[in-house]
């Protein structure tokens, strides 16, 4: 092994090193209004049941939307939505149809009112477990109630945020399945 040669690094900038999972889209809907927002700080905090926490930050116009239903959509966009994926984070508040702006089709949903995006890998329909530090921190913590995942390809080609307009794709997976002990699988 080979040790790294380190120098002191912004600390305001560490999400570059620290972004795990891919972007994702959340869509959601209240009293007829429905909006998507693009989301990259989003983390599994369970199994059984399955959570998963979300920051919203309170003047994302999807933060009043969430409050208020209790839920939402995370929606799985591949690679090849990277254009969705960047013009709905650069666009903001209620006067934008996202879905018509970004040439994106509203699925339904079986147990939540917000919209699918049927264009994306996946959908994990979501209801509000604890909302005990969305307003302290604008932590929503869901429990993903319906999932709904494309049968091919098994490993999708996702895009990772990391920092300063640069992404990474995901690429060549390696299996070391083997090397696990069942329960932690």
């Amino acid at each position: 092994m080979r040790a790294f040669t380190k120098k002191d690094f912004p600390v305001s900038k560490i999400r570059r090193f620290l972004e795990p999972g891919p972007i994702v889209l959340v869509s959601s809907a209240w009293k007829g209004k429905t909006n998507i927002m693009t989301m990259g700080w989003h983390m599994v905090m369970g199994f059984e049941p399955s959570l998963i926490g979300c920051y919203i930050w309170d003047q994302n116009h999807s933060y009043s939307l969430i409050r208020k239903s209790r839920e939402c959509v995370i929606n799985l966009p591949t690679s090849d939505l990277i254009d969705a994926v960047i013009g709905i984070g650069n666009c903001h508040g209620p006067e934008v149809d996202k879905f018509q702006e970004f040439g994106l089709t509203p699925g339904k949903a079986k147990y939540v009112d917000a919209p699918l995006i049927s264009e994306c890998y996946a959908n994990f329909e979501c209801k509000l477990k604890d909302g005990s530090q969305v307003d302290r921190m604008g932590l929503f913590i869901f429990e993903c109630v319906r999932a709904c995942v494309a049968a091919t390809p098994r490993y999708p080609t996702t895009v990772h945020y990391r920092g300063d307009g640069v992404f990474m794709v995901s690429g060549r997976n390696t299996s070391y399945k083997q090397r696990f002990r069942p329960e932690n699988l």
